[in-house]
């Protein structure tokens, strides 16, 4: 209830909650970028790459990826 004018606030539905996800065409191309640098750190990595491996998982992984999801 409002203190202020005595009404209550009104309900939200299952679709307006604060911490519904709603994944647009950024966050698909995020994630789809994503999972393209953690497979390319793979290749590389099965190739004996030290340096563009990491790089490119660590990008994938700790940056594009949970951007896609937060986005």
């Amino acid at each position: 209830m409002n203190t202020r004018t005595g009404t209550r606030a009104k309900s939200t539905g299952p679709d307006q909650q604060r911490g519904s996800l709603e994944f647009s065409t950024v966050n698909a191309v995020l994630l789809v970028a994503g999972l393209l640098a953690v497979v390319g750190g793979y290749v590389l990595l099965a190739g004996g790459s030290t340096v563009g491996a990491p790089l490119l998982l660590v990008l994938g992984y700790a940056v594009l990826l949970p951007l896609g999801i937060i986005r």
